[in-house]
């Protein structure tokens, strides 16, 4: 478990992830010192990673979320593959092991490979349903609440600075062009990385490197997430839960479920179930609790599966 300072350094690298030591340190009231080595243990104890991601919308991807049951002695190696890719995230092990759950990012020019010719041909797998997420609530740029709830909303405001807030002004900068791909590439590695380690990567000078940076934040084409073991912040249990409901009340479900900080992602998809979301609990009887009380007292939600996650093979980043 963390304590306060852990808690508030991991709620300040949510809401700024490039956020220099020092200003964390006097948010937090203690020494630049103090914050990095908090920052390394973290890292090598927490899995804690800072990373930068491109807004799908704005980098033209498409999301699929990928259900895939395999045979029992496929189900990890395939779990493994599949994490090893480039364009995937958030893989999970499901259901005693034999279910896997993958975000899939695909692009116009990629002729869904993935979806429509590897997994089709993979052998071990026993069913495969593709939902196309069609709207987010929470996840990506709307990070899950639950590792942020530790500063209070003046702090909050002092550690912000303004390139973390999205400015719809500044929407010129949003298409990303080949000289950002080397740049996200590097902050998908580490979303901390030194100015001087991106020039480096990239070509570019340090300054141009900074204000790539600014303008990628600004138009909200680039977002910073944190990556930490749930079981870290107390949780012990984690399920996805596949929603049913009337058409006309999914948006005003999604967004009723986006103020639920058992939730760490919720979303509106294809398929036979319309809504979908990752509940992060306490305990099994935590769950139980919001599942009957919480979730079953929205009534438009009409019918419900809950698929219990056993282990999270791969987070929102990469490998690193």
């Amino acid at each position: 478990m963390l304590d306060e300072i852990d808690q508030g350094l991991i709620h300040a690298l949510q809401l700024d992830g490039r956020a220099p030591y020092s200003r964390i340190g006097s948010v937090l009231g203690v020494s630049t010192q103090t914050v990095a080595r908090r920052y390394n243990r973290l890292r090598a104890e927490a899995g804690l990673r800072v990373v930068g991601l491109p807004d799908p919308q704005h980098a033209g991807r498409a999301q699929w979320l990928v259900r895939l049951t395999a045979t029992p002695q496929a189900a990890q190696d395939l779990a493994a593959a599949l994490a090893r890719r480039p364009d995937t995230s958030w893989i999970k092990l499901a259901s005693g092991g034999t279910e896997i759950m993958a975000i899939v990012h695909t692009t116009p020019s990629d002729g869904n490979t993935l979806l429509l010719h590897d997994i089709p041909r993979t052998t071990g797998i026993t069913s495969v349903s593709a939902h196309y997420l069609l709207h987010v609530y929470i996840g990506g740029p709307a990070a899950w609440r639950g590792r942020a709830k530790s500063l209070t909303q003046d702090q909050e405001l002092a550690l912000l600075a303004p390139a973390t807030v999205p400015d719809p002004a500044r929407s010129s900068a949003r298409s990303l062009g080949l000289g950002d791909h080397e740049l996200l590439a590097a902050l998908g590695q580490d979303g901390r990385a030194t100015l001087a380690d991106l020039a480096v990567r990239t070509g570019w000078t340090a300054t141009t490197v900074a204000r790539r940076l600014d303008e990628l934040q600004h138009s909200g084409a680039l977002f910073f997430d944190v990556d930490v073991d749930p079981a870290m912040l107390g949780v012990t249990t984690s399920a996805m839960l596949w929603l049913s409901v009337a058409p006309a009340h999914i948006d005003a479900v999604g967004r009723a479920l986006s103020e639920h900080d058992e939730l760490a992602f919720v979303a509106a998809t294809t398929g036979r179930t319309n809504l979908v979301a990752h509940a992060l609990c306490a305990s099994p009887d935590a769950l139980h609790t919001y599942l009957t009380e919480r979730l079953g007292a929205l009534e438009s939600v009409t019918a419900l599966e809950t698929v219990p996650v056993l282990r999270t093979v791969k987070a929102a980043a990469p490998f690193a």
